[in-house]
């Protein structure tokens, strides 16, 4: 039916008012602070204040044993390299948590970079108890924790990091000629210099040498951060065996997979007849982030964004770090080499996960090029608390999210990122639960916590989420975004795409490995394995065997048998349980490991890790807890990968895994063959990985029922009957794309 022109001109009329009607009413959205809760106990876990390391770092050097220089200490000096918490011994801490047992003492974990030796080193000590007092406060060897027994002590392999950059432009200087030729330009170490110099990480530490190769790379000539997607296929081999620059050796140059054993060798044959030069890598629109290019069609128009009406529905204690939401609490940490950790997570009052937080994060990169096959970055070692800047609001998180500020220790000073974590509710584009029959039609919200940290660590960033759910669940995702470090084009082909003109993706491997020390109904559990298997099975009720399947279950008896794989098809399912603490059916309560997409390290025995990185061989490991096994690895062991300060593999010794405290050790990761997609940067629609962990026979009934964000609908008579549950339907106005870019003109970065 075609309505009269006039009615049509009436019912426009009515649709304006009302849409106008609407946009005027909506008042600004409320502010984004979280409610104010108090923490029903101490952050035992948060990091040393700003007071509390500066009184540490005055009263060690009023040590005179010790010999420490100030923070402008030179390469035969000693100094401090470290200052944090020590943090409790879960042993100490639970009695004080569980009852009201005394607050455990604080000590700081403090590193001295020794260098006043030939025998250059660093130690790990322990000062405390702290507050300092005098003749109370003492210090002490820290090695308690370490897998080696050197009393935490460990080489320093980059005491003579300033010699060693001296030594590359130096080697440099002796073939500008043909940097010149090739690119003109040269690497001298001058403020013009338009090439850089750089290599892999750790070094190559066999047959009791110390060897390096290094590349030569453009430089970009503006802002933006393209450096590692200019590589110019030239690299050379350095032995920097010791202390002494002048035993030190420059061992080869390989240029287009030819190896010239001396410089001499080289230029002959680079001036020699027929001599093959490659292109160089050059920036430009390709290397830069930003928009540039055709815009997209309807672009310019404001795309969806996320308001909180009703304000923020959980409770912070900004000084204790401790957030509860809905039914869940737990308490924040912070260290400056491992970046964010969670401790104490509760639901509903009960203790799901002491701990869990990130141990480390593994590149493994291999290449025709000694550069690339050298690359296997340990990242802890280049700290996650000083790459975790201040997050961009509306971008990496809502701009209705909490913000929280976080602090790490540089060269004898507490340096402050403001809000540099997140914490923010999200209403997914899912539904959490879903049914539609002939009569009705039934969903709930898919309304989800997220707490997040952003740490640029070289060319990647890595985007850490810790998720809570309504059923009980708790996620760890990771994107990863950045530069890739590319390599050079030529004979690459087995290692990775051509991605520009003369630029290859570098093959690597991603491994992220995640404590998560998990105490279900108490901390006596088990390791419960599921498998879904075929089987042939006859039946009372059948005449003939029918093909099906069904269940095999097993329990894991001890570390021998608990450093596992997933199976193809998901076929086996791994459970923390408690056999002691079975449901009223009988069924065990426990929590399940349930993977996203995840992998493992592909290199078996690295030649480059040798025992730095044993976490990394398997998906997820499980030991028996220790109070001397509090992380899989330490931030120091690239430094000796033979004999590194926690070998992983020494967690292994056959206790029993049966009714005791056990820590899941689990790897996140990805395969990472860089193309065309990750010019300029890569993305996170397929550079993704999770864990989550999952309630299993633990409650009696979804605990999400207890929801209100629910509709149910009884149709089929008009009109329909629509029951909401209480919801308040707040509403508030969208803010305008100026007052959501307002405070990003306040941005701060890492200041």
């Amino acid at each position: 039916m075609r309505l009269p022109l006039r009615y049509l001109f009436l019912l426009w009329s009515v649709c304006i008012v009302l849409v106008q009607t609407r946009q005027d009413s909506p008042a600004p959205c409320p502010e984004h602070a979280a409610q104010e809760i108090s923490a029903p106990k101490d952050n035992i876990w948060q990091d040393l204040s700003r007071q509390e390391t500066a009184s540490v770092v005055e009263w060690l050097h009023q040590q005179s044993e010790l010999n420490l220089t100030g923070k402008d200490a030179g390469s035969w000096d000693n100094a401090i390299a470290l200052v944090e918490l020590l943090r409790p011994n879960k042993s100490d801490a639970v009695p004080y948590l569980d009852a009201d047992d005394v607050v455990p003492p604080r000590f700081a974990r403090v590193t001295l970079d020794t260098r006043a030796t030939a025998d250059a080193h660093f130690a790990e000590i322990q000062v405390g108890p702290l507050p300092i007092k005098q003749n109370v406060t003492r210090w002490m060897p820290l090695g308690f924790d370490w897998t080696r027994s050197t009393k935490g002590k460990v080489r320093n392999l980059y005491a003579d990091a300033a010699a060693l950059e001296e030594w590359v432009y130096n080697i440099s200087a002796t073939v500008a000629d043909i940097t010149l030729d090739l690119w003109n330009g040269t690497a001298l170490g001058l403020e013009n210099d338009t090439i850089d110099i750089f290599g892999f990480d750790p070094m190559w530490q066999d047959d009791d040498r110390i060897v390096r190769w290094d590349a030569f790379w453009n430089k970009p000539t503006d802002e933006f951060d393209a450096w590692s997607l200019l590589p110019l296929g030239l690299s050379f081999k350095s032995d920097v065996t010791g202390r002494d620059p002048s035993q030190w050796k420059l061992e080869g140059w390989l240029y287009n997979n030819i190896f010239y054993e001396t410089t001499d060798a080289f230029r002959a044959a680079y001036y020699s007849p027929g001599f093959v030069k490659l292109p160089a890598n050059v920036e430009g629109d390709w290397a830069r982030t930003g928009q540039h290019g055709e815009p997209l069609p309807q672009d310019e128009k404001e795309p969806p964004v996320s308001v909180a009406p009703g304000g923020n529905r959980f409770s912070v204690d900004v000084e204790e770090q401790y957030v509860t939401w809905m039914d869940f609490s737990f308490y924040i940490a912070f260290s400056t080499h491992t970046g964010l950790s969670l401790f104490d997570i509760r639901y509903r009052g009960q203790r799901i996960l002491y701990e869990l937080g990130l141990q480390e994060t593994l590149a493994h990169y291999a290449g025709i090029d000694p550069v690339q096959s050298g690359m296997t970055f340990l990242d802890s070692f280049f700290a996650f608390g000083p790459g975790s800047f201040e997050l961009i609001k509306g971008f990496d998180c809502p701009s209705y999210a909490t913000y929280l500020n976080t602090s790490f220790y540089v060269n004898e000073t507490t340096h402050t990122h403001i809000d540099s974590l997140c914490l923010f509710e999200y209403n997914a584009d899912h539904p959490f639960q879903h049914h539609t029959t002939v009569k009705y039609a039934g969903a709930t919200r898919n309304v989800y916590f997220t707490l997040r940290s952003v740490a640029t660590v070289g060319n990647y960033d890595y985007i850490f989420s810790y998720t809570f759910h309504l059923d009980g669940s708790i996620g760890i995702d990771v994107h990863l975004s950045g530069y890739i470090i590319g390599a050079f084009y030529a004979h690459n082909s087995e290692y990775g795409y051509q991605t520009h003109d003369a630029l290859s993706g570098s093959m690597h491997d991603h491994v992220l490995n995640f404590k998560a020390d998990l105490d279900i109904a108490g901390s006596a559990n088990s390791v419960q394995l599921t498998s879904v298997v075929p089987v042939s099975k006859s039946y009372v009720w059948s005449d003939e065997p029918r093909n099906t399947m069904m269940l095999q279950r097993s329990f894991v008896a001890n570390e021998d048998q608990s450093r596992l794989n997933w199976e193809p098809n998901s076929a086996r399912q791994v459970f923390i349980v408690n056999k002691d603490a079975p449901n009223r059916y009988g069924e065990l309560r426990g929590y399940q490991i349930l993977p996203g997409h995840t992998s493992h390290l592909t290199v078996r025995d690295s030649s480059n890790l040798v025992n730095a990185a044993r976490w990394a061989e398997y998906d997820v490991q499980i030991t028996r807890q220790h109070d001397w096994e509090p992380r899989s690895t330490h931030w120091l062991n690239n430094q000796d990968v033979h004999d590194p300060p926690i070998n992983f593999e020494h967690f292994f010794d056959g206790e029993s895994l049966v009714q005791t405290d056990l820590v899941v050790w689990v790897n996140l990761g990805m395969h990472h063959i860089p193309d065309t997609r990750d010019l300029p940067n890569t993305v996170v629609t397929y550079s993704h990985s999770s864990v989550r962990f999952v309630p299993t026979n633990y409650f009696l009934l979804n605990p999400s029922q207890r929801t209100a964000q629910a509709v149910h609908i009884s149709y089929g008579k008009e009109p329909a009957t629509v029951e909401s549950f209480g919801q308040t339907g707040d509403t508030c106005a969208v803010p305008t794309i100026e007052e959501q870019l307002a405070s990003l003109y306040e941005y701060k970065g890492s200041e």
